[in-house]
């Protein structure tokens, strides 16, 4: 086995980093400051960072194949014109609960959005966007949704309802984007924290971002065992999302938001994102939104 090595690399001081997407075609990393309401791009060839002001707190940002962005700003799917920094609403979700907001968001490998939303008075939800825009609602009574991916045959949603410490899964039909028989992969253990954002790597085993747990777990959800732990100098460890040319880097956001006088003191790094690598494993590209 490798040496793990944990770089910082990208100095963005965010508020709430969330939501890397690794852009094959640019070499670049999305990202986004949910609270800090940006989205970023980073360049590890130029180590530069381009960003866009939404307005609004942004839960994510993917690329869609008809160029530009789409971005889940409060309760709005909104294109993203990176060129002209442009925002235009698609979308609304959550219309009856306007005090809900769009939190993570991933594209299935059919270009289906799937995107969830959260409040702090009522439950939030997890939809699905259509190429057409057609929005469905698959889950309600979800209190802060987060991370999703897909197994590798695609048969199998997996997704994270932050608060009940677990990491699920789903019967997932590609065709229709329908869920069915839930049931439980994995448990929070004592000192994990909260199950954040996910991914999935090319032999198919989750990549968990431990909120409040410093960390990120891999685990094996054929098994439902922790197989390695990648401890980050951070606490609020929030997402991650493999990179680089071939996919070997671990990138992983982090957030700086909550954080009291002496934990930002003994956390200098927080709100940056961090680079992983000689995990021996590789990810797999992002997907475009069809919408």
């Amino acid at each position: 086995m490798s040496s793990v090595n944990v770089e910082c690399v990208v100095k963005a001081s965010a508020l709430i980093g969330e939501g890397p997407v690794w852009e094959e075609s640019e070499q670049t990393l999305l990202f986004v400051d949910i609270a800090g309401q940006k989205i970023h791009r980073w360049s590890p060839t130029t180590n530069q960072i381009q960003s866009v002001e939404t307005g609004d707190t942004v839960g994510f940002a993917v690329p869609r194949r008809s160029g530009g962005y789409a971005a889940g700003v409060g309760r709005s799917i909104v294109a993203v014109d990176w060129l002209t920094q442009k925002l235009t609403s698609l979308v609304e979700v959550d219309e009856d609960k306007p005090n809900n907001r769009l939190n993570d968001g991933k594209v299935d490998p059919f270009g289906r959005l799937l995107a969830g939303t959260m409040g702090k008075e009522q439950q939030g939800s997890l939809f699905s966007v259509a190429s057409d825009l057609t929005v469905t609602k698959h889950l309600s009574q979800v209190d802060i949704s987060n991370g999703l991916d897909w197994s590798l045959d695609q048969k199998t949603f997996f997704y994270i309802d932050s608060l009940s410490l677990t990491v699920d899964a789903f019967d997932y039909d590609s065709n229709s984007g329908c869920l069915g028989n839930r049931r439980v992969v994995y448990r929070m253990e004592e000192g994990e924290g909260l199950p954040d954002g996910m991914t999935v790597d090319a032999e198919g085993r989750l990549w968990v971002a431990c909120y409040n747990g410093g960390r990120v777990i891999n685990i094996d959800p054929a098994t439902g065992v922790r197989l390695q732990t990648v401890s980050l100098p951070v606490m609020k460890t929030t997402s991650c999302c493999f990179g680089g040319p071939d996919y070997s880097d671990l990138y992983v956001t982090s957030a700086s938001l909550g954080l009291d006088q002496s934990e930002s003191s003994q956390q200098p790094l927080a709100g940056h994102t961090f680079r992983v690598r000689g995990l021996g494993v590789k990810g797999r590209p992002s997907n475009s939104f069809s919408g």
